[in-house]
């Protein structure tokens, strides 16, 4: 896990330790910081923003005897990914759907591309949100996929949740509408939202989950992406964002994802919070990210 961004980090460290640090080397060092982050699937710009942090900050360095400079190396590069995650406001999803659901059921949209986990991750959230005691309503709005019903039926079922839905090829709009209205009116507290997959470049598509948000307004929009797939699930958390506002993501496959650089890459494009990573296909194995978390398996400490 994050594997190629700790190899990165550490050649990068190991360059500072070793070099003068004068105006030449912190060019190719900048430069240097770019190539062994775009290995790791960060995203261009990410990649420059954290090679522009590691120069202003190498200052520090330059004052240092170079057998001493180890551990002020691994400060100054935890400092440099640390700006990037001080671009979003992070906040404890749990916490604040326990806090909201005193007023009216939380209303909560999952969004992203086909095949990215999107459904077992909502049940995964649904499950979690159980186990703190809420009451939970699934809407079944992907009517589109064949089995989406069925799946999102059989997930309901083990986790104690209920389902509302209007089967396949119904209005999703609709669907999420009579879900939100049967948990205001039964008195449940959260009420988890299934799309359809789409492609980001496919308008209509796009255009019904915008509808989906306009109708119910929901508390949070949550985009579902595949950590495997690198920079294209940047651009594609991009083209939700501009559709709908997405308020947070979700990373999926983090325990099979050897590079690691997705988390960087939609922290900076999206300015939003990662709020759980996806490490195996159980219930449990969706965890709270954080950004010591983070820090921790890539520095190796």
């Amino acid at each position: 896990m994050l594997e190629g961004l700790r190899a990165a980090v550490r050649q990068i460290t190991s360059l500072l330790t070793t070099s003068k640090l004068s105006e030449e080397d912190l060019e190719e060092i900048e430069q240097y910081v770019v190539y062994k982050l775009l290995e790791c699937d960060v995203a261009l710009e990410a990649a420059e923003a954290v090679a522009k942090n590691v120069g202003l900050l190498a200052s520090s360095l330059k004052v240092s005897p170079f057998g001493s400079r180890d551990k002020l190396a691994e400060e100054l590069m935890r400092q440099a990914m640390i700006k990037i995650f001080e671009r979003a406001a992070w906040f404890d999803f749990e916490e604040t759907v326990l806090s909201l659901k005193k007023v009216e059921p939380v209303r909560v949209l999952f969004v992203g591309p086909n095949g990215h986990g999107k459904t077992t991750t909502l049940a995964k959230v649904g499950y979690r949100l159980r186990k703190r005691g809420l009451s939970v309503v699934f809407a079944a709005a992907d009517t589109w996929r064949a089995g989406a019903i069925e799946q999102l039926k059989i997930h309901a079922e083990t986790v104690g949740a209920e389902v509302i839905g209007h089967g396949y090829r119904a209005d999703p709009a609709a669907v999420a509408y009579d879900a939100v209205s049967y948990a205001r009116k039964q008195g449940r507290n959260v009420v988890l939202i299934d799309t359809a997959g789409r492609l980001q470049t496919d308008v209509n598509l796009m255009e019904e989950i915008a509808k989906i948000s306009r109708v119910v307004k929901p508390h949070f929009k949550i985009f579902v992406g595949d950590a495997l797939t690198g920079n294209d699930a940047l651009d594609q958390a991009l083209s939700f964002h501009r559709y709908v506002g997405i308020d947070g993501g979700i990373l999926t496959k983090v325990d099979a994802d050897a590079k690691g650089g997705a988390a960087l890459s939609f922290v900076y494009a999206t300015s939003k919070p990662i709020l759980y990573i996806g490490t195996g296909q159980g219930y449990e194995d969706l965890k709270s990210f954080s950004v010591e978390w983070f820090l921790e398996r890539v520095l190796g400490q």
